[in-house]
Order: structure tokens, then C-alpha cells, then sequence
């Protein structure tokens, strides 16, 4: 039987960040499911689809074919064939999954996809509602937050690493109309498993917060 860890939280909290190492550590696969929706969105933003046009998101969401291979342990996700990996960061892209992914037709298009790859495989596995919608059978179940301001922060250090002009007071706003979308669309909204561990990591640092989760993931998958 495979063994699934579950990490859910709002945009920016660092799950990806901390579900990678994780999953090394453990040997396990890593499921990104957020950057499955973002391929979506980089798809329907190519198509000049605005963030509100739901009707135009159903139609066209179907034509993106999302797949997703591992190279030396590493997810890569592929759009319609096209290695996406470098393009679905951007604040743009992450806006658009936001919205996209309310839509129940965009939803299905990756359930099957995510569920499977966690039967077949020990997987950590991030998102907004792994373990109450994907995953609720998972072993290990983890909320992982931080204020609004520290993952402003976060984003904001880690765009002018890469050279994007950006403004932190944007980027906080940005976060928390993000929020409050993800935590009140109708499908799927995100919200803590009623089992799964809460952790804020407003005052940790990256190797804090991944030495608290490994405790929570080897107590929980004994």
C-alpha cells in the first residue's frame, strides 16, 4: 500500500518548497499539483482568456493536455507536449489557476491524474485541498500557513531574485484576494482537514519548518 503525505495551505506559505525536500528525504515521489492548474492557466492566458470569463474557461480548458513525467526525481510538467516548467511562476499564471481552478470542468481534468499517481506511488502531494478532496485517505495531513505579510515577503524576494520588478504592497494584496477566492469557490474550497496537523510557519525558518514536518510525516506513516 503506498504511503500519501498531504500538504495543504493558502498561496505562498512555501509548501512546494517544503513538500520537495520532504519527498527526498523520504525517498517519495513529489506531486506539484498547483503547477498542473498553472499549466492550465498558461494555456487559457495564451488564448487571451480573462481571469473572469468563465464560460470561456470551460470551453478551451479541455484542449490543454496536462501530463507530467519525473526526471532524476524531479516533476515536469508537460503542456499539450510542451515543457512548461520555466513559464507557469509567474504572478500572472498563479492568478489565473486561482480562478481557473473554481471551474469544475478544469478540476476533473486533473483529478484522475493526481489520485492515481498517489495509488501507485509513496507520494507528498501539495495543493489547496489535497486532503479534504484528492487525498482524504492520506496518512499524513498537514496545514501548513503563515501571515499574509511573511509570504508577501517570500514571493517578493523570490521574484527579485530572478530580476521581476515587483511591489511587496502589491504582492500582500494580490495574496490575500487570492485567499479569500481559494477559501470561498464553491468546488473544492481550502480549508484544513478536520485531521490534519496545523502549522504556522510565520517564525520558522526553512530548516525548522522541514525538521517539524518530518517529525509529523515518520509519526504519522509508522
Amino acid at each position: 500500500m503506498s504511503i500519501n503525505v498531504a500538504i495543504d495551505g493558502p498561496a505562498g506559505a512555501g509548501k512546494s518548497t517544503i513538500a520537495k525536500l520532504v519527498a527526498k528525504e523520504m525517498g517519495f515521489i513529489y506531486v506539484d499539483t498547483g503547477a498542473m492548474y498553472r499549466a492550465i492557466a498558461l494555456y487559457l492566458l495564451r488564448k487571451n482568456i480573462s481571469i473572469d470569463d468563465n464560460e470561456a474557461i470551460e470551453k478551451y480548458c479541455g484542449e490543454a493536455k496536462v501530463s507530467i513525467k519525473y526526471e532524476d526525481g524531479v516533476q515536469v510538467v508537460l503542456l499539450n507536449g510542451e515543457n512548461v516548467n520555466g513559464l507557469i511562476r509567474t504572478q500572472e499564471v498563479g492568478n489565473m489557476a486561482s480562478a481557473s481552478s473554481t471551474n469544475g470542468k478544469v478540476r476533473a481534468l486533473l483529478l484522475d491524474l493526481q489520485r492515481n499517481l498517489a495509488k501507485e506511488n509513496d507520494v507528498v502531494m501539495d495543493g489547496r485541498d489535497i486532503g479534504t478532496n484528492i487525498l482524504p485517505d492520506a496518512q499524513c495531513k498537514i496545514y501548513l500557513t503563515a501571515s499574509s505579510r511573511v509570504r508577501a515577503e517570500r514571493r517578493y524576494l523570490e521574484l527579485t531574485e530572478k530580476g521581476i520588478e515587483c511591489d511587496l504592497d502589491t504582492i500582500e494584496k494580490e495574496i490575500i484576494e487570492r485567499d479569500e477566492r481559494d477559501m470561498n469557490r464553491e468546488i473544492a474550497p481550502l480549508k484544513q482537514a478536520s485531521d490534519a496537523v496545523y502549522l504556522d510557519t510565520s517564525d520558522m525558518n526553512i530548516d525548522e519548518v522541514k525538521t517539524k514536518i518530518m517529525e509529523i510525516v515518520k509519526s504519522s506513516t509508522k
